[in-house]
């Protein structure tokens, strides 16, 4: 592990499993591809600080019919003291075509053949003996505000209820945290990079 000066260099890029983000991070030891799930958080831009590089290594990846071999920087931390805008050259040096890292664990992950789907059972998508929905009145789906309380409580686990400041777990589910990110912009609040934490916006 060293920590090292350096700038990093995001892209967001739309994907189909949402908004993610791509970095380049150039350093007095070279350049190198960074695909930390806490990126998602960040708007594109140069951010300059001091990173702690956990591991360098080689990384492969399938897209359009090619296949990638970049050296991968893993971040375990990172002090950020400028932001600056990126230019249209340096946005374009940055991959459009870039596979969400979301697909790229399922691809290693991918058993050799899918798991068997349990049969539903024919005539009733219900179970009569837990549904107990009377004939006719199909379920509907619920908007109430303790309903999206609920779902926010589950969302967000440990962090519900949310403080003014809030700091997503980095450590979690790439997807959820791109959940996270998504419900806290719709929420009102906006990312602060320096401190690398949210911030409930005054209204």
């Amino acid at each position: 592990m060293i920590t090292i000066p350096g700038q990093l260099a995001i892209k967001t890029i739309h994907g189909r499993n949402g908004d993610f983000n791509v970095g380049r991070l150039a350093t007095s030891i070279g350049e190198f591809v960074v695909k930390n799930a806490e990126l998602d958080q960040y708007g594109e831009g140069k951010y300059d600080g001091d990173f702690v590089i956990v591991e360098i290594r080689p990384s492969t990846y399938n897209a359009n019919g090619r296949m990638v071999i970049e050296i991968r920087a893993h971040l375990g931390g990172m002090a950020l003291s400028n932001i600056d805008a990126l230019s249209r050259d340096e946005a374009r040096q940055l991959g459009p075509q870039e596979v969400d890292p979301i697909d790229e664990e399922a691809q290693s992950l991918a058993p050799a053949s899918p798991p068997a789907k349990p049969k539903a059972k024919q005539g009733s998508p219900r179970d009569p003996l837990v549904d107990t929905t009377p004939f006719g009145n199909e379920p509907v789906a619920a908007s109430s505000e303790a309903s999206v309380e609920a779902d926010d409580a589950v969302l967000f686990g440990a962090l519900w209820p949310l403080s003014e400041i809030v700091k997503l777990d980095a450590t979690v589910d790439r997807r959820v945290l791109r959940q996270q990110r998504d419900r806290l912009g719709a929420l009102g609040y906006k990312f602060a990079p320096l401190s690398q934490d949210w911030h409930l916006a005054k209204a």
